[in-house]
């Protein structure tokens, strides 16, 4: 038996677009936080948690999309061309971002307030974007002749909306308990009480995002609610719970680590209940993953050269983490 290429492609790509939501995520999330927080020692110290990892980061981003495009041409044509502008206006937003970055450090006292607030502004663009395109995707796409069929601005509606306030929220809780785990004294505890107050707001947005999504796509429903599958899916939602119950508890002890661990598995679990609603598509409501599959040659080709550098990809990314592992203090950098 041959081996099924455009499943583990699929799951190659699947498993980039997960590293990328954690890695970009929580830095993301930084951005997010800074209205949150006026002392600029702590914006400070906030940024210089992930200065040494943040362009690693969307490395994951682009081989995503360059997967995407080598195995899976068809959706990358469709996907791109229903999501155009939030998809541009994401990739400003990370621009715009990446130079605050860079800028807010280099700049005069009479600038580095702007900076601040374009590295925000960045930051609530690409996420509110990325958001946005997740639920239009999840909404589905209008396809005619294996083309894009609908309109410029398809992609906007209420859910869709919805499910970019939904992933502001999500990368809010990731930064704040990334700065748990990375940082010290007031500012640790600064984040602790934001992320004891995001984690209630944050489960009733999933709460509602998982009840709209079948309510709004009958075989979503039929697939979560109909048996024997409603008892193999039940422990996605009961460990979501459970883990946001854990993830409070953790946060009002002294753990360090747990609650960036625990809203990790949060995402993790809603990226599992994204898989099983939208399985086998890989452009809803239609196009399975073997529809829009490259011809097993081309798929076979690239999937030498991924093997080669995805490892590659994950030591450097192992290492970085690796060597700033420790906390990291004003004024002073890593420990």
């Amino acid at each position: 038996m041959g081996i099924d290429l455009p499943l583990l492609w699929a799951i190659i790509i699947g498993v980039g677009l997960m590293m990328y939501v954690v890695m970009d995520g929580f830095d993301l999330g930084i951005g997010i936080l800074f209205p949150f927080v006026a002392d600029r020692a702590d914006r400070d110290t906030m940024v210089n948690s992930v200065a040494p990892v943040w362009d690693g980061n969307e490395t994951w981003l682009v081989f995503g999309g360059a997967a995407m495009l080598a195995a899976f041409p068809i959706a990358y044509s469709v996907i791109l061309s229903a999501l155009y502008l939030p998809l541009i206006l994401m990739l400003v937003g990370l621009i715009w971002r990446g130079v605050a970055f860079e800028f807010r450090f280099k700049a005069d006292e009479g600038h580095k307030g702007l900076w601040d607030k374009a590295f925000a502004c960045g930051s609530y663009t690409a996420t509110f974007c990325q958001g946005v395109s997740l639920g239009a995707f999840i909404d589905g796409f209008k396809v005619e002749g294996g083309a894009y069929a609908g309109g410029l601005l398809d992609w906007l509606s209420p859910f869709s909306v919805f499910t970019g306030i939904a992933l502001l929220l999500a990368y809010a809780l990731l930064g704040a308990t990334w700065l748990v785990m990375k940082t010290e004294g007031d500012l640790q505890r600064k984040m602790r009480k934001i992320s004891l107050r995001f984690v209630p707001i944050l489960l009733v947005a999933i709460f509602i995002v998982s009840l709209w999504t079948p309510f709004s796509h009958p075989p979503i429903a039929q697939r979560w609610f109909s048996f024997p599958n409603l008892v193999f899916f039940a422990p996605v939602p009961i460990l979501v719970v459970l883990a946001t119950w854990a993830l409070s508890k953790t946060l009002s002890s002294e753990s360090h680590a747990l609650p960036f661990v625990l809203t990790l598995m949060i995402l993790f679990l809603g990226y599992s209940g994204l898989a099983i609603s939208m399985w086998p598509n890989i452009v809803p409501p239609g196009i399975s993953i073997w529809e829009a599959a490259s011809p097993p040659q081309s798929l076979g080709f690239a999937l030498v050269g991924a093997l080669f550098i995805i490892p590659f990809i994950m030591a450097y990314t192992a290492w970085s983490y690796y060597v700033f592992r420790g906390k990291v203090r004003a004024g002073e950098g890593y420990h």
